[in-house]
This record gives structure tokens, C-alpha cells and sequence, in this order.
């Protein structure tokens, strides 16, 4: 490439970055004359915060094109404190459908849950299992669709090992620990007798607080709950015979019930929640070339090592 071409190269590619700046200070130019020429809804209103996919901590990366496609611990406490905040907000929905997963980012929106001060329903979708029904167990009213899956309560933790696998191909695995216990859960060998009873041990505490959740929760005597907590899934139907829900209904059917549990008289103005994406955030993520070693990184570090889960892995 001559001198030239990279000149050109170069002005074509800076003509975009002003344009790409351009266009975003003209929306926020909008959005602003719209603020500023017509006033935006206000009045009493239900947020809708949505539990949707597995339930993973922390916040995922922004992106002003793409939706995350689980539940984000972080976002969702966030949204919470939002609606919490807003004095317009008489009561929040909780709409789960999710298969549950992470033990602590479970464990983090139960947490703002049980603090929030308004009314909280939860309306469950085709799913609502495991670490989705740990979440909802502390609201004020569960509805759930009659052929909703729910329950599932208990606690599971999986060991992938591939130790025959490489011998077929004679690769050998050596290593080199500071005690018994510091390779346990290694892909490269079987877990010994003692191994599993030190998980076991684990699961079975995680399991205890998963039950004492559903007691305080539902209103529920510890043993009622453990004689249903086994694991299994029920359908919204079983739930409601069980306790576990209180009513049968669909969204509009939680949500006009959390309108009247916050005092709002007729059709409730409905709020949702969106992530806060900065301009230059947005140009950031537009111009920067994608990195797939990175991508690859990201989803081996998200596989990597045994976790506890509140997770349903029913098909």
C-alpha cells in the first residue's frame, strides 16, 4: 500500500469515527428537544424487572445492538434499587423465566428482594426452576401459568472427567499440589471417595439454606418444604396445591394485582428498565475490531472449575 492509499485509508476511516460522533450527539440532541418540547408519562406506575435466562453474576458488557441473553445478577439488583427509587414506581413485577444457576448471583437478587419496601409479584413464565424459583420465594404474590415448570428445588454441582479420553490419545497430565485437596474437581482424574464427601458436604449446606429460603419465604414448616424440595420440577397447577405459588395467571394478571397491592387505581402505567450506555462507551464498542481469542477466553474462564448452582438441567 503506497503512501497515498494509507492517507486516504486513513481519512475515510476518521470521516466515519466524526460521523459515527455526529449521529450520536444528534440523539442525544433529540432526546433532549423531546424532553424539553413534550413531557415525558409520569404518574403511579408497576416496573417490570425481568429474570430471563441463566442467572449469572455481575454485569455483562453494553453494547447499544445486542441484548444478553441471561440474567445478570448486577443488572438485576440494579434495576431493582431503580424502581425502589422512583417515587413513581408503586410496585414491581418480577417476571421470571429462568432455569436458575449461579448460587451467589441467586443469592444477590433474593438479597434486594427481600429489601425492597414495595409490593413485589413475581410472574412466572415457562420457567421459573431452581435458582428462578430461589428469587421469587421471598415476594409478596407468586403467579405462575398453569403449565409452568417451577420448583426444582435443590442444589447441584457437575465434574466433567476426561482422564480415559486423553489416554486414548496418550496424553498424560502431570501435577504438582501443595496439598490432597488442591487439584479436586480436576478434569484429568476421578474424585476419590473423600473428595465427594467434602462436596456432598458443601451441597448439603447450600441445600439447607435453599429450604430455609422457601420456609421463611412461603410461610412453610422446614419439613413441609424438604418433603417437596427433592429436585423435581412441578407445573403451575402442583405449585399452587403445594404452596408454592398463590395464584394461576399470566404478566397482565401480575401486574394489575401488584397495581392494586400499591394502591393504583385503574390501568397502571408500566415501567422498564434499560442499561445506561455512554457515547463514547457506544463508539468504543462500534470501532473496536472484534477479538476472538478473547471471546473463546471469556467462555473457557466462564466453564472453568466447579461452582455450586441453583440450576435445572431438565431439558
Amino acid at each position: 500500500m503506497t503512501t497515498k492509499q494509507r492517507l486516504l485509508w486513513m481519512a475515510v476511516g476518521g470521516g466515519l469515527v466524526l460521523a459515527l460522533v455526529c449521529a450520536s450527539c444528534a440523539g442525544i440532541f433529540v432526546v433532549v428537544a423531546s424532553v424539553g418540547g413534550a413531557e415525558l408519562p409520569t404518574g403511579p406506575a408497576v416496573a417490570v424487572v425481568r429474570v430471563e435466562g441463566v442467572i449469572l453474576s455481575g454485569s455483562p458488557e453494553v453494547s447499544p445492538f445486542t441484548t444478553p441473553s441471561e440474567a445478570y445478577s448486577g443488572v438485576i439488583v440494579d434495576y431493582l434499587k431503580r424502581a425502589e427509587a422512583d417515587a413513581d414506581v408503586k410496585a414491581v413485577v418480577l417476571r421470571v423465566d429462568s432455569p436458575g444457576g449461579s448460587v451467589v448471583a441467586s443469592h444477590e437478587i433474593h438479597q434486594q428482594v427481600l429489601a425492597m419496601t414495595k409490593p413485589v409479584v413475581v410472574s412466572m413464565g415457562d420457567l421459573a426452576a431452581s435458582g428462578g424459583y430461589y428469587v421469587s420465594a421471598p415476594a409478596d404474590e407468586i403467579f405462575a401459568n398453569p403449565d409452568t415448570l417451577t420448583g426444582s428445588i435443590g442444589v447441584i454441582s457437575q465434574f466433567i472427567h476426561v482422564d480415559e479420553l486423553l489416554k486414548e490419545y496418550g496424553v498424560e497430565v502431570t501435577t504438582i499440589k501443595s496439598g490432597k485437596f488442591k487439584d479436586e474437581g480436576s478434569p484429568f482424574r476421578s474424585m476419590t471417595d473423600e473428595e465427594i464427601a467434602t462436596w456432598q458436604a458443601i451441597i448439603d449446606e447450600a441445600y439447607e439454606g435453599f429450604v430455609q429460603v422457601v420456609a421463611e419465604g412461603r410461610g412453610l414448616p422446614v419439613d413441609q418444604v424438604k418433603a417437596l424440595a427433592d429436585g423435581r420440577v412441578y407445573t403451575g397447577r402442583q405449585a399452587l396445591g403445594l404452596g408454592l405459588v398463590d395464584r394461576l395467571g399470566n404478566l397482565p394478571d401480575a401486574i394489575q394485582r401488584a397495581a392494586e397491592l400499591g394502591g393504583i387505581e385503574g390501568e397502571p402505567r408500566i415501567v422498564e428498565y434499560e442499561p445506561s450506555l455512554g457515547v463514547f462507551q457506544g463508539l468504543f464498542k462500534l470501532t473496536r475490531p472484534a477479538d476472538p481469542l478473547a471471546n473463546v477466553l471469556e467462555l473457557l474462564d466462564r466453564g472453568h472449575g466447579p461452582a455450586l448452582q441453583y440450576l435445572y438441567v431438565g431439558p
